[in-house]
């Protein structure tokens, strides 16, 4: 008797084993599926990639970077140009003589 409960053991331990390996198949199917939808959805969305999006702000980054030494720089100009006197060129009454 001992001998025929532990085949039956046997048998339901591996039966319990093959149903745990055909669960874990069967929900890798069901990520695969599942993945594969959401990004058929997102590209019909025409959202962008995280790559994509993080070249974007790196460019956005760099223009804001050259639009402040730039403002900088037309400031500097600004200010030594209203620093140097103004020449008055001669009036018409003025060169007449």
């Amino acid at each position: 008797m001992v001998q025929t409960n532990n085949r039956i053991f046997d048998e339901m331990a591996r039966m319990m084993n093959d149903a745990a390996g055909v669960a874990q198949g069967v929900r890798r199917e069901v990520d695969t599926l599942f993945r594969t939808q959401a990004e058929k959805m997102l590209r019909d969305l025409d959202v962008v990639s995280r790559e994509e999006f993080e070249a974007v702000k790196e460019m956005a980054r760099l223009a804001r970077e050259e639009n402040d030494a730039l403002k900088a720089r037309l400031d500097a100009l600004e200010a030594k140009s209203a620093a140097r006197p103004k020449k008055t060129s001669p009036g018409p009454e003025e060169g007449v003589a």
